[in-house]
Order: structure tokens, then C-alpha cells, then sequence
């Protein structure tokens, strides 16, 4: 039976819970995983709510309150292999005391009825604040009774958040020539001449790797200096691209990504020789790298998730945990595929259900990637283009923002809302301090090279392989050093193009599309 390699370990404790684990199954190698403890490792895992009614059905099936089974997925459908019987999870602080918390309301249930509803849910060690005031509400069971006798029960929740910080995206820009790179393109878009092609996966992005490998050169050899100047700068921005593929040692596939658009072409004779058919001689790649979420971003998510799990439901966080592991609870978790995206929903799941271990086996467990979740920003780009321009009137004509609440359908929608009334002035100020911090990075990046010559350029090669770091290292950060592997060095060319970008001095213009970048930057 092919059931993926995993096994799924469900924990009953009583007809409406259900805990449950996965591990590697040991049929695959004879091999289990175990961590530096001796303990088999375990990933966290959603029960459907079949699987949820097949642990309520065993349960009451064998009369085993507290019951630990096995399930097997294959093919869409989960089958029951192993009933153990008197089974407790291993290692799992919130499996205890959610299963204290149910024993104690099945024993006073059965011994002391007229005290179960007066009791409070959350254990008394868990009580780290002052109960909140509930005049009025009593908890019984998962509802609420209301002053007036009605149950009320929270049935459904829908929370749609952004991403945690992330590093400064990178992108690249090359027209190509070269066949290798448009017999890519053509291969992977259906051999269509006029459609452009998206690369992502790990085999698309080695195919490109591979083929750039062979069009630069291993080293940088003294004839360069001969070559035209267009030649130079475009071995250098395949060198770009190379080392962000190159980068990590293998593909995560979530934060690189490579677009080919076909630009020229011309008539060739068709195979068959019947006929003509187009072939391209030109195609612009676009290499979109960096966005990682940080460190700072991770601890966000999981932060926000925390939140979640101690507000949106009572009992000091221990309700919504026994709620997700319960018959009734189908939680469902979407991310598009966007790597910075995808953990911050590991992240966020983490720290709602109080996960423990790295965010890769949560995201693979627990969160359904959804691609086709963009694909909405199309349909809004007038309204998109339309607010940029309103904001780029009232922060660089110090445009007066209409004094409005919003109609009576849409209420938050207020002109200017938001933005401080002195904008115009805050940019100049932003500017500075953009160049001051220029500066500051500038004397850092000094003192990793003694001869920092002020129109000296960094190379893109050695710039684009520490930002597309896909790793953040902690360690560095809190020894003061920039975040991913960035040198200083690398981090004054960023700073620099920032400051030029963000304020055309002979021109006397501001670009307000840089301040996002600089936000990012400051982070």
C-alpha cells in the first residue's frame, strides 16, 4: 500500500479529542529517525474531519477513553492498521495538559455533575494573569451562555495577514542571444516562439543553472579588458545570475525565480519544409531573488499566532488548542507560493497550535499552497495605480487629502488615511537620513577594506551570492553584522543605490516607490 513513507499516530482522549503525530514510517529503510535525545522524531499533522470521526468511532468502537491507534493514508483515504490501546503522547507538554483538563471534567462529570460548569477550563498552574471580568457568561462544554440563556459558540474564523519583514528584493534585467538560453525557453514553454516562460521549480532552475555554467566564464581572464564594454556588462550580469542560482547548493524553489520574455524573431523553414514558423533570436530575463523572511519576520508570525491562540477563544489559550484537536475543529491554512509567504504561514501555525521543532516540517505538514492566490491583483491594478497616484500627489504637492470618513458600504476607505499631514515635509527629512545611514555603512564597509575608492564598483557576482542567501544566521545578527551573509561592503552598494534612487538630486525629484525598499532596508 503506497502510503508516502509516513505513518500517523492518533491519541484519543475521550470521543472528542484526537492528538496526532507523524513519523517517517521504519518500512521504507528500516531506519527511525530519532533525535539527539533517543526519542523518534515526530511532525505535526491535520486530521480530516474523516479521520477526526474514525478516532470518535474508535473510541467508543473499543470503550477506551484514553486510546492511541495508527492510521495509514493512500490515495485520498485513511485506513486504521494498529489499535494500542492506553497510549499517551511522548514529549508533548500541551497533549498533558489538555488531557488533564478533560479527565477533570469527565471525573467531575461523573462524581460531582453540579460542578462541572462552575469550574474554570484553564488548569490553575496555566493562570499567568488576573481573570478577565466575565459578569454575565459562564463556560460550559466548547459554548458560551449569555446573560439571557442562549448558547453562543464560536463556529468560524477567516484571517487573511500579510508576510513578516523580509530582506530587500533583488531583481536583474538581461537581454539574451544565446541559443542554450532560448532553446530553455522554448522548452518549457510548449515550444510556443511567443510566449514568455516562468522558472521556479528545482529542475527548471538547474536546467538554467547548467546552461549559464557553460556560457561564462570559470574566471575572470585578462582579455575581458578588450572586450567591449556591453560585452563586459553582460558576462557580468550572467556571473549575477549564476551566483544567485549557485547560491545555497541546492534549490528551495521559494525564493528564486527566472522570467523569459521572447523580444525579436525571424522566419525560419519549418522541419517539414512546408512552411514558415518563428524563432526567436532575443528574450529578456528577469532574475527576481532576495525577499527572505528574517528572523525578525519569523518571531513576528509566530508571535501574531500566539496572540491568536490566547485572544480568540477563552481559556487562556488551552481552549482553542483542545478546539483544533477535537471532531468538530477543520482548520485549514493557505499560503501562495511565495517563499517568504509560505513560512510566515509555518509560522503563524506555530504559534497558534504551540508547535514545537523547525518551520520546514510544519510547512510541508500543515500549510496547502495555493498559487492561484495572486492572481486576484490583476483585477484591482486600476484601483492599485489609481490610490499610488493619490498618494504620490498628497506626499509630493502637498495635496490637501479630502477630510472624508469613508461611504456608509465601505467605511475605512478614507482618503489619505494614514499618512501623517506634514508627508511632504517628513520626505526631504527621509532623504537625509537615507544618506546619513549611507555614510555610517560606508565607514563600517571601510574597515573591511582599507582602500574604499568613492566611485568604486562592487561586483555583482560577489553581491548577488550574499543576498540571495536563503538562510538567515541568527549568530551573525547578534554579533552586530548584516543580516544574511551580507557584507558591508555590499551593503554600502545597496545603500547607495537606495540614497541615488530614492532622490534625483539634479533632477530634484523623489521616487515614493523607494520608500518600501528603504523600510525593508532599515529592517
Amino acid at each position: 500500500m503506497p502510503t508516502g513513507g509516513t505513518d500517523v499516530k492518533v491519541y484519543t482522549v475521550g470521543p472528542g479529542y484526537a492528538h496526532a503525530e507523524a513519523r517517517k514510517s521504519p518500512v521504507v529503510d528500516g531506519v527511525v529517525m530519532r533525535n539527539p535525545d533517543g526519542k523518534e522524531v515526530r511532525y505535526p499533522v491535520l486530521l480530516t474531519p474523516m479521520e477526526k470521526q474514525m478516532a470518535r468511532d474508535v473510541c467508543n468502537a473499543f470503550r477506551q477513553m484514553v486510546c492511541g491507534f495508527d492510521l495509514l493514508r493512500c490515495d485520498g483515504r485513511s485506513y486504521v492498521c494498529d489499535v494500542n490501546g492506553w497510549s499517551f503522547v511522548k514529549n508533548s507538554y500541551k497533549y498533558y495538559d489538555d488531557a488533564a483538563c478533560i479527565m477533570r471534567k469527565i471525573f467531575l462529570d461523573a462524581k460531582a455533575p453540579h460542578l462541572s460548569s462552575t469550574i474554570p477550563p484553564t488548569l490553575p498552574w496555566k493562570s499567568k494573569a488576573p481573570d478577565q471580568s466575565t459578569e454575565g457568561l459562564t463556560r460550559q462544554g466548547s459554548g458560551i451562555i449569555g446573560t439571557f440563556g442562549q448558547s453562543e459558540e464560536l463556529r468560524c474564523v477567516v484571517v487573511v495577514i500579510r508576510h513578516g519583514d523580509r530582506t530587500p528584493k533583488q531583481k536583474v534585467k538581461l537581454k539574451v542571444t544565446e541559443e542554450k538560453l532560448l532553446n530553455l525557453m522554448l522548452k518549457y514553454n510548449g515550444g510556443k516562439p511567443r510566449a514568455e516562460t516562468k522558472l521556479k521549480s528545482a529542475v527548471q532552475l538547474q536546467d538554467l543553472l547548467d546552461a549559464t555554467r557553460q556560457l561564462v566564464p570559470p574566471t575572470r581572464s585578462g582579455q575581458e579588458s578588450d572586450s567591449d564594454a556591453e560585452d563586459l556588462e553582460h558576462i557580468e550580469k550572467l556571473r549575477q545570475v549564476k551566483a544567485v542560482l549557485e547560491e545555497g547548493g541546492h534549490f528551495s524553489g521559494i525564493y528564486r525565480k527566472v522570467q523569459l520574455k521572447p523580444l525579436k524573431w525571424i522566419k525560419v523553414t519549418e522541419h517539414n519544409g512546408e512552411g514558415e514558423e518563428d524563432r526567436p533570436i532575443e528574450a529578456l530575463m528577469i532574475l527576481k531573488y532576495g525577499g527572505v523572511l528574517t528572523h525578525a519576520g519569523r518571531k513576528q508570525a509566530e508571535e501574531l499566532g500566539r496572540f491568536f491562540r490566547n485572544n480568540i477563544y477563552p481559556g487562556e489559550g488551552t481552549g482553542l488548542l483542545r478546539l483544533h484537536s477535537t471532531y468538530r475543529h477543520d482548520l485549514k491554512i493557505y499560503s501562495s507560493d511565495e517563499g517568504r509567504v509560505q513560512m510566515s504561514a509555518a509560522a503563524f501555525a506555530k504559534g497558534l497550535l504551540d508547535l514545537e521543532g523547525q518551520l520546514t516540517p510544519i510547512l510541508v505538514s500543515l500549510v496547502s499552497k495555493d498559487s492561484s492566490m495572486l492572481d486576484g491583483l490583476e483585477d484591482a491594478s486600476i484601483e492599485m495605480d489609481e490610490a499610488k497616484a493619490r498618494l504620490h500627489e498628497i506626499i509630493i504637492s502637498n495635496a490637501k487629502a479630502n477630510n472624508t470618513n469613508g461611504s456608509v458600504e465601505f467605511p475605512w476607505m478614507v482618503d489619505g488615511a494614514g499618512l501623517p499631514p506634514d508627508a511632504s515635509e517628513l520626505l526631504p527629512k527621509m532623504a537625509k537620513l537615507t544618506k546619513q545611514v549611507t555614510a555610517q555603512v560606508k565607514l563600517l564597509a571601510e574597515g573591511e577594506e582599507e582602500k574604499l575608492a568613492l566611485t568604486s564598483s562592487f561586483s555583482r557576482y560577489d553581491q548577488a551570492k550574499a543576498l540571495g542567501k536563503t538562510t538567515i544566521d541568527v549568530a551573525r545578527i547578534a554579533a552586530g553584522l548584516p543580516c544574511g551573509s551580507e557584507s558591508f561592503l555590499l551593503m554600502f552598494a545597496r545603500w547607495k543605490k537606495l540614497e541615488r534612487d530614492l532622490y534625483n538630486e539634479r533632477k530634484d525629484r523623489f521616487d515614493i516607490t523607494q520608500i518600501p525598499d528603504v523600510y525593508d532596508s532599515c529592517k
